[in-house]
């Protein structure tokens, strides 16, 4: 155990240095190394990663520990297949025993294997810190680096076991973390409803086809992403109406992500069964008993 062996000292305070997420669709051109240490996060296909003078075969759920001073170089292969990864940046990690930022590795083996519980923890790990990243929402650093830290810990605790005593899948990852993904989908319509929005544009953030997109969302939810988010337009619409009574319908209209006041009053009355300007003269008598 990590514990037992006081690996982990008293002033274990890594720094966060960044986030990359990216499609590889052909080889690394630089076999390189960091003075810092990494994580790659396979997110989706199959591709190899050259550590050292070996070379690692890496799938979907993969987490590959690139310590500080180690040559590296992602590899596809010329296989015309495509892999989506995710990587994290950290240094300032000194841990007893080992050189400043490097982790210890089972067996000399730097890929650790995920499936199940822990698959979806970091595919949950790496979506929280790209939401984060683009939100830029305050103490974005420190919510990014607290999820950095639970990978660098979840690998930690993997290397403490043997191989055969690894965990098998406890949960089914997909159904997981579809939930997960509809989340994220709804609070991104909560933070930018007033923006221009597209399910090519979330698909895209997720290295998702639009298509998939639409179907795990309705499957989960029951409607379209595009309905969710006018559902969460209008009555973000509702409440300017009554709070901002010297507001017009097009400024309404915009707050909420339309330039089309016409459009809006339209979406509007379907939704409520009113236009905008007679909800305001409505609410009144709407509030008598």
């Amino acid at each position: 155990m990590c514990e037992k062996k006081s690996i982990l000292r008293e002033d274990f305070n890594p720094t966060f240095l960044f986030t990359w997420k990216g499609i590889r669709r052909e080889d690394e051109k630089d076999y390189h190394k960091h003075e810092h240490l990494e994580f790659c996060y396979v997110m989706s296909g199959r591709g190899r990663h050259r550590i050292g003078e070996r070379v690692f075969e890496v799938s979907e759920g993969d987490l590959i520990l690139i310590n500080a001073g180690e040559y590296h170089q992602s590899l596809i292969g010329g296989s015309g297949s495509t892999v989506v990864e995710f990587y994290v940046g950290l240094t300032d990690i000194y841990l007893e025993g080992q050189e400043k930022n490097h982790l210890p590795v089972l067996e000399s083996d730097p890929v650790l294997h995920t499936s199940g519980e822990l698959k979806m923890k970091l595919s949950r790990l790496c979506i929280s810190m790209e939401a984060e990243k683009e939100m830029g929402r305050f103490g974005g650093y420190f919510m990014m680096k607290s999820y950095a830290v639970q990978m660098l810990l979840f690998f930690l605790r993997e290397q403490e076991r043997p191989r055969n005593e690894r965990p098998a899948a406890q949960c089914s990852f997909e159904s997981a973390n579809r939930k997960y993904l509809v989340e994220k989908i709804i609070d991104y319509f909560e933070e930018h409803y007033d923006e221009k929005i597209s399910l090519n544009q979330i698909a895209g953030n997720m290295y998702l086809s639009p298509f998939y997109v639409s179907k795990i969302f309705k499957a989960e939810t029951g409607e379209s992403p595009i309905h969710a988010l006018i559902e969460i337009r209008m009555e973000k619409a509702r409440e300017l109406l009554l709070k901002e009574p010297s507001l017009s319908v097009q400024e309404v209209a915009v707050r909420v992500g339309y330039d089309d006041a016409y459009h809006f009053s339209k979406l509007f009355k379907k939704k409520f069964g009113v236009s905008p300007s007679a909800v305001r003269k409505q609410e009144p008598e709407a509030g008598r008993t």
